[in-house]
Parts: structure tokens; C-alpha cells; sequence
């Protein structure tokens, strides 16, 4: 079995993109699917690391720092030059949706340090649950719904994901470690269940785009443009700031790949135009191709090398 899935790792996330763009209605009503993936996903990393190691650093908060300077200041520069609200928020969530849980797959597939990436994926969800429902508020888009209101939806969205998966493997680290052994050897698996979750988010994506599209494709094209051009600088910016750390593809990913579905989820919830999310669904494709050709690139480079 896992000779057949070495053979074939190397298909899947070709596979899971097409099959995303092609099935895109199906995934569509297979969003249900997707936090339970994440969830499992997250449940093969926190065993494979020791929870009780994982504390905060100065890389953790300055890309907190990053997000909450970056994304306001964006807002407000946009909004500032006239560039009108649904662009504003778009990028401006570009930068505050938090890291993509599934991001420790990739990150460490490519090899950053697992510790590191793990640290940030807990902490960083959880700093933008406690930063985003004063942000909402401020912006004021929905006056109807109180701090506190924000407060209970942002910790009930992010928390029945992250919390219980990191519960979970504390106890059987604590309690039932040869259990929690048996799991860690596993954490290969997650890769794969990062496809499938790929697949189903990338299919939604492409749903939400054409559903968005009809009668808005001029600001569908600048969002677009945009959340390119925003990817790619977000990417790269993350290699400069993780070089400060010895950990070059731990800052890429942990700045680049963010939690589209979550950030879609956000603007249809708190901010101004539901059109604004069309930023964070191209953004959630630009990412994903990246990932798929640093992966393989990644394959080739140690093929090469005879590893």
C-alpha cells in the first residue's frame, strides 16, 4: 500500500486540481467534508510533535504583527486613494485571514521545521480570533453584530477545528502515548487527505467565482489581478522574513498560504460586499498552484539527488 501511494504522490495534486475545477458542483455540495479533513489533518500533526514544546517566538509574533499592520494598513490606504470598498476589503483580508492549517503539510513536505510551523498554525489562528472581531467592529459594515456577537462566531468557526484536534493529542501524549505513536507514524497520510481537502476547497472555489461572476467581471478581473500580484509578494516576502530564522520555506508558507474557505467565510459574514470574497477564492487557486509546483520541484530536486 504505501509503495502504490509513493508511486502515485506524485499524481495527486495534479489530480486533485483538475478534478476540482471539473467537479466543481459536486464539491460545491461536499463542503461539509472539509473541516473533518482539517481536522484530521491537524490531528497527524499534533501527534507527530510534542505539544508541551510548543511555545510562541519572536518569528510567531512578527508575522502577527505583519498580518494585523499589513492588512489594516492596506484598508486604509485603499479607501484613502478612493479605490472603493470591495477592493479594500478584499486585499486587506488577504493579508488577515489566518494561515491554513493545512499548511504544515506542505511546509514540512518541503522542509521547514515542523516544530516551528506547527507553533504558528496554533498560534496564529487563534491571535487572528482575538484580533479580527475588533477589526470587524471598527470597519462598522455590520453594526448589527456586537464584539461580543463576532467574538462567539470567529471562536466557534476557528475553535471547533483547532481545538479539539490539539486536545485530543495532548491527552494521548499525556495519557496514552503508545497510542499516540501508532498515530505519528502515520503522518505520511496527511498529505494525501490534504489532497482530497484541496480537491473539495478548490471545486468550492470555482462554484463561488462563477456564481459571483455574473454582471461583476471588471471587478472580478482587478480582484484577480490583485490577489496575484498579492500571493506572489506574500510569498515572497515570507522567504526574507524566515531567512532571519534559519527557516526560508516555514516563512513562505506560514505568511503565503492562508485559509481562503475561512477567509470567504469571513467577508460574507462581517465586511461590506460578498464580492470582496472573489479576492480570496482566486487568492486560494494561486496559492494552491504554487504549492503544487514547489512540491514538485521539491520531487525532482531529490530524485536527482538519489534521496
Amino acid at each position: 500500500m504505501n509503495v502504490f501511494l509513493a508511486k502515485f504522490k506524485q499524481y495527486v495534486l495534479p489530480l486533485a486540481i483538475l478534478l476540482g475545477f471539473l467537479l466543481h458542483d459536486m464539491c460545491a455540495n461536499l463542503g461539509w467534508l472539509v473541516p473533518v479533513l482539517i481536522f484530521s489533518i491537524l490531528l497527524l500533526t499534533f501527534v507527530a510533535v510534542d505539544i508541551h514544546h510548543l511555545r510562541p517566538t519572536l518569528f510567531d509574533w512578527g508575522l502577527i504583527l505583519y498580518q494585523v499592520v499589513v492588512g489594516v494598513g492596506i484598508y486604509l490606504g485603499v479607501m484613502a486613494f478612493g479605490g472603493g470598498k470591495i477592493i479594500a476589503e478584499g486585499v486587506m483580508m488577504g493579508a488577515l485571514t489566518p494561515v491554513a492549517a493545512s499548511s504544515t503539510v506542505v511546509a514540512c513536505m518541503l522542509g521547514a521545521d515542523r516544530e516551528r510551523v506547527t507553533t504558528f498554525a496554533l498560534v496564529g489562528n487563534i491571535a487572528m480570533a482575538v484580533v479580527l472581531p475588533v477589526v470587524f467592529t471598527l470597519i462598522g459594515d455590520h453594526p448589527e453584530l456586537s464584539l461580543g456577537n463576532s467574538y462567539m462566531l470567529m471562536l466557534a468557526k476557528i475553535g471547533s477545528v483547532l481545538a479539539l484536534p490539539f486536545f485530543i493529542a495532548l491527552m494521548l501524549q499525556t495519557w496514552l502515548p503508545k497510542v499516540n505513536q501508532v498515530l505519528a507514524r502515520r503522518t505520511g497520510w496527511s498529505y494525501y487527505i490534504w489532497a482530497v481537502a484541496l480537491l473539495l476547497t478548490l471545486g468550492q472555489t470555482i462554484h463561488f467565482i462563477l456564481d459571483q461572476g455574473d454582471g461583476h467581471w471588471h471587478e472580478i478581473a482587478w480582484l484577480s489581478g490583485l490577489s496575484l500580484l498579492f500571493c506572489a509578494f506574500q510569498f515572497w516576502f515570507g522567504r526574507k522574513y524566515g531567512k532571519r530564522f534559519n527557516d526560508i520555506i516555514g516563512g513562505a508558507q506560514m505568511m503565503g498560504q492562508k485559509n481562503s474557505a475561512m477567509g470567504i467565510w469571513m467577508i460574507n459574514t462581517f465586511l461590506f460586499s460578498p464580492l470582496s470574497a472573489v479576492f480570496m477564492a482566486f487568492y486560494s487557486v494561486w496559492q494552491n498552484l504554487w504549492n503544487a509546483i514547489q512540491i514538485a520541484m521539491k520531487e525532482r530536486k531529490d530524485k536527482r539527488q538519489g534521496t
